[in-house]
């Protein structure tokens, strides 16, 4: 065992601050920070720590899944709670059971987003697309064949990964309470994982508590000069300190844990020799990681060449089409609306012209001026006669002085009459029997027409 004067060792290029300042390095690089398609070495994900924490064989905490044991050991008890999260696929659940390894692997990089170490830009998949994530190789967490899908779907399962008594009720948030159920045996106190998000969240405030200054618990995840199997001893003994209950004896107690309750166990400094030692990448995964990087940057290629051709296409077509003749005033189209309107549209005809129009017209005047006097004109010069002649500001009622005009309108009337009730144009509409009680008669000269009513018309179908 180390001296008690090594409990005083800073770790190498660590400005010694004061307590204050614990926990805002850390924060600070705390997320792996790499460019797209690069690999994430050995040391990147602290494969060494992860590789100590999950092969810990000691059973000693409660299931928080249906199990046959009483007690399980670390790597059970985060994998189980990574497949009964609700937001774990079944496509991931069946590939966790089909392969075990897969499952421990996914399992080693979920606990490095469960800390904050992987952020949410990262994906672990070439073909991604999106511009708001980066593509990252884990040779060293990659050995089998499974999808280790992308980090936003691992921190969704993460926070779905709770107690069945938590998804019902909000699972605690805070040290205390968690040590409060414990304390009350009340086993298990909160799930694994969100304990790791609380431990997290609280890293700056809890420092004091169980590390010596200025280590707090995201350090244990960082590349600094602690052996990897004593900050996986720390690991393990705080999720046991709070899981179980600061109570129960510790099985990850060390001497200096025992003299100073509440203290991780004594986190050995190493020197840089020694620290060359650990987390060393092999010549395969190396070798992996280039041909994955170089995968990723022939998709990228052929991804930005596709876009460019069908940017070009597009231009192309648009160019065709403003170099095609037009004939004739062009008008912009109108989007077709699909459906039924919400509300039908509304249209008034004035009841006391309406029947000159449609009735007096049609009948008074379709035989005396069926050969207006002057010369004759079809509908194309009468309509060029109207838009040289006619004040279009002018109330259009009025202008029924002219022989010519009244003489078109009857035409209309006679092919809108010829038209009627025949498809698509919709039916005839019934209308009621009138009143004798009415307060407004009609005339006796016009009839009982709908063009003097409220009509709804109604879109096509």
């Amino acid at each position: 065992m180390a001296s008690t004067s090594d409990y005083h060792l800073q770790p190498a290029n660590w400005s010694i601050e004061p307590a204050p300042l614990v926990g805002y390095l850390s924060r600070k690089a705390l997320p792996i920070k790499r460019n797209d398609a690069e690999p994430l070495t050995r040391e990147d994900v602290q494969f060494d720590l992860l590789c100590h924490i999950f092969n810990d064989r000691q059973k000693v905490f409660t299931p928080q899944a249906p199990s046959e044991d009483s007690k399980v050991h670390f790597c059970d008890l985060y994998v189980n709670a990574l497949y009964m999260s609700h937001k774990c696929s079944k496509v991931l659940k069946d590939k966790m059971v089909e392969t075990p390894a897969f499952a421990v692997e996914l399992a080693k990089i979920s606990l490095l987003t469960n800390v904050g170490r992987i952020n949410t830009t990262m994906a672990f998949f070439p073909e991604m697309k999106t511009a708001l994530r980066t593509y990252h190789p884990v040779p060293s967490l990659q050995k089998t064949d499974g999808n280790a899908q992308d980090a936003p779907r691992i921190k969704n399962c993460l926070k779905a990964a709770l107690l069945p008594s938590e998804l019902k009720n909000m699972p605690p948030s805070t040290p205390e309470e968690i040590l409060q159920k414990s304390r009350a045996r009340q086993l298990p106190s909160t799930s694994v994982v969100n304990l790791i998000f609380v431990l997290a969240n609280h890293a700056a405030p809890l420092a004091s508590t169980h590390f010596d200054p200025p280590v707090n618990f995201l350090d244990l995840f960082l590349p600094i000069n602690i052996a990897s199997a004593d900050r996986a001893r720390a690991f393990l003994w705080l999720i046991f300190h709070y899981l179980e209950g600061p109570d129960q004896p510790n099985p990850y107690d060390d001497d200096y844990s025992r003299q100073n309750p509440g203290k991780v166990p004594w986190l050995h400094r190493l020197t840089e020799e020694e620290m060359a030692q650990e987390n060393v990448d092999t010549p395969d995964e190396i070798e992996w990681g280039k041909a994955m990087s170089a995968q990723r940057n022939l998709f990228l290629q052929r991804l930005v060449h596709s876009i460019e051709k069908e940017k070009k296409v597009k231009a192309a077509v648009s160019a065709s089409k403003l170099t095609e003749p037009t004939f004739g005033r062009s008008r912009p189209s109108r989007p077709q609306q699909e459906g039924i309107r919400d509300k039908p549209y509304i249209h008034y005809l004035p009841p006391d012209r309406a029947p000159q129009i449609t009735h007096s017209v049609s009948e008074d005047y379709r035989v005396n001026y069926s050969s207006p006097r002057g010369p004759h004109r079809n509908m194309l010069q009468h309509a060029w006669q109207v838009v040289t002649s006619t004040d279009p500001l002018a109330d259009s009622d009025e202008e029924l002085q002219d022989e010519h005009v009244r003489l078109d309108y009857s035409r209309r009337v006679d092919v809108i009459a010829r038209l009627r009730g025949r498809p698509p144009s919709p039916p005839p509409d019934l209308l009621p029997p009138a009143s004798s009680t009415s307060s407004h008669p009609l005339p006796s000269n016009i009839s009982d027409t709908r063009e003097h009513r409220w009509r709804t018309v109604e879109s096509w179908k």
